[in-house]
C-alpha cells in the first residue's frame, strides 16, 4: 500500500475509532457499564482491578483497546510491512482518533452553551 492510501487509512480509520471509544465512554446508552465500573476502579482490592475497570470509563485508555481491534480487523500498516507498522499504526490511529473526539468534545460542548444561552434568553424573554 502506497503511502498516500496509508494515510487515507489512517484518518478513515480513526473515525470508528473514535465513535466507539466516545460512546462507551460518555454516552447514556452505556451509564448503568460506565458507573459500574466506576465504582470498580475505586473500590476494587487489587490495583489490577482497578486499572482494569478505569479502562472503561477513560476514552483515551479505552481507544488503545478499540484500535487493537480495528487493526486487527483490518490489517492496517503504517510505514513498515511488518510488526512495526502495527506499532506505529496503533499509536497514530490512537492520536488521530482521540483529536477527533476533542473535537468533538469542543463541539459539544459549545452547542451546549449556546442551548443554555438561547434558554436563558427565553426565560427572560417570558418574564
Amino acid at each position: 500500500m502506497n503511502l498516500y492510501i496509508q494515510i487515507i487509512w489512517l484518518f478513515t480509520l480513526a473515525i470508528p475509532i473514535s465513535c466507539v471509544a466516545w460512546t462507551v465512554t460518555h454516552e447514556e446508552i452505556f451509564k448503568e457499564l460506565r458507573d459500574f465500573c466506576i465504582k470498580k476502579s475505586q473500590n476494587s482490592k487489587t490495583l489490577f482491578l482497578r486499572k482494569m475497570f478505569y479502562l472503561f470509563t477513560c476514552e483515551y485508555c479505552f481507544s488503545h483497546y478499540v484500535t487493537l481491534f480495528f487493526i486487527l480487523f483490518s490489517d492496517y500498516k503504517l510505514l513498515i510491512n511488518d510488526w512495526r507498522g502495527y506499532v506505529i499504526a496503533l499509536f497514530s490511529l490512537v492520536w488521530i482518533a482521540n483529536v477527533y473526539m476533542s473535537i468533538f468534545a469542543f463541539i459539544r460542548q459549545d452547542i451546549k452553551k449556546e442551548k443554555y444561552e438561547i434558554e436563558e434568553i427565553q426565560s427572560h424573554s417570558k418574564k
